[in-house]
């Protein structure tokens, strides 16, 4: 009998920087703690990420227990993992929502100027801000943090190396920035996974994730090319999108480890899965 078993748990404190790989996590309303609490934006208040500026996939995080270590060419900022900012609310955007954040420092503000060469600021979502995930695809209440749509992005270990067979030069999973990811499953099948629990944590599929030229920048170099998104375009796409990984929202506040077991309690038939991406109901 096959085991399912949660193997990495990953998160990206300041939208489109470096990951941070954990051994175990805080289950929240909005995401995993402290996943996307952050955000850079510009003079308009218009957020940032490597689609434009791939640069920032050099910026490197770690966590000490009071701040957020970030790493540049040798450079480092340490910002607080509580700290308010002292400037007033602001409104910044991302994609289609307008949302209320604040200015963590200027001073930090102004060192990811410098490096990016362009006028921008650090921003942070607090927690108690709403954010609604797309209502086609949530209920009242579902809430995403400054990720691009929802809270979770889980991915199989088995669907990576499928797609890896068919690369010239295989990549790593650190491309598709996920929140959580399995061993012991079959290729893609997270597709068609509607409700499961890891450990104690329950959880509900929503539907497969379209992936953009994000996944085309390499996180160790800064580099763009065209893999993987080319490759996945011949067998992974539906209604002109590219998918890899399954949209999560989480059903209740626990916490998860490396190592936990994963029980798929329901999901769609794999002729189904064209369905996963209606809008829930």
């Amino acid at each position: 009998m096959r085991e399912l078993k949660l193997t990495q748990i990953w998160i990206y404190p300041i939208k489109s920087l470096g990951g941070i790989a954990l051994s175990h996590s805080r289950v929240m309303k909005k995401g995993l703690e402290l996943d996307r609490r952050w955000m850079l934006v510009d003079q308009d208040g218009v957020f940032i990420t490597q689609r434009v500026h791939t640069i920032l996939a050099l910026f490197k995080l770690s966590i000490e227990p009071d701040h957020l270590v970030v790493n540049y060419n040798g450079d480092t900022i340490f910002v607080p993992l509580n700290r308010r900012g002292e400037h007033a609310p602001v409104q910044v955007q991302i994609w289609d929502d307008n949302v209320t954040a604040c200015e963590v420092d200027e001073r930090f503000s102004i060192w990811f100027s410098e490096r990016l060469g362009i006028i921008c600021r650090l921003v942070q979502f607090p927690e108690e801000n709403p954010r609604q995930i797309d209502p086609e695809y949530s209920r009242p209440g579902e809430y995403v943090s400054l990720a691009d749509s929802f809270p979770f992005l889980i991915v199989g270990d088995a669907s990576l190396h499928n797609l890896n067979t068919r690369l010239d030069n295989p990549i790593s999973m650190k491309r598709f920035r996920p929140n959580l990811v399995f061993s012991g499953g079959e290729p893609f099948e997270e597709d068609t996974w509607k409700e499961f629990t890891i450990g104690e944590s329950s959880f509900e599929g929503v539907k497969p994730s379209a992936r953009c030229v994000l996944t085309t920048v390499d996180p160790e170099t800064g580099n763009k090319g065209a893999e993987p998104l080319k490759t996945l375009a011949k067998f992974r796409r539906w209604n002109n999108k590219i998918y890899f990984g399954q949209n999560v929202v989480a059903c209740n506040l626990t916490t998860i480890s490396v190592g936990d077991k994963i029980t798929v309690h329901s999901s769609l038939e794999s002729n189904e899965r064209l369905l996963a991406l209606a809008p829930r109901t």
